[in-house]
């Protein structure tokens, strides 16, 4: 389970920065790549464009002959 963020402040008593633990910091990280993965595919799935199929290189070349 994650720690309770803390707050760094400045003279003001303003927050103005976080201290997450490391744990929660990478499980964030990783929720912010899925949300921007699923972003992207819906802007492309909603572009009307024709999807080129995914080929790896090696089978590229095995079917070019080389």
């Amino acid at each position: 389970m994650a720690s309770a963020p803390r707050f760094l402040t400045d003279e003001k008593g303003n927050r103005v920065a976080v201290v997450l633990d490391i744990a929660e910091y990478e499980r964030l990280l990783e929720e912010l790549e899925d949300q921007d993965a699923l972003r992207e595919l819906d802007e492309a799935l909603s572009s009307g464009e024709t999807p080129i199929p995914y080929v790896p290189l090696s089978e590229r070349a095995k079917r070019q002959g080389k």
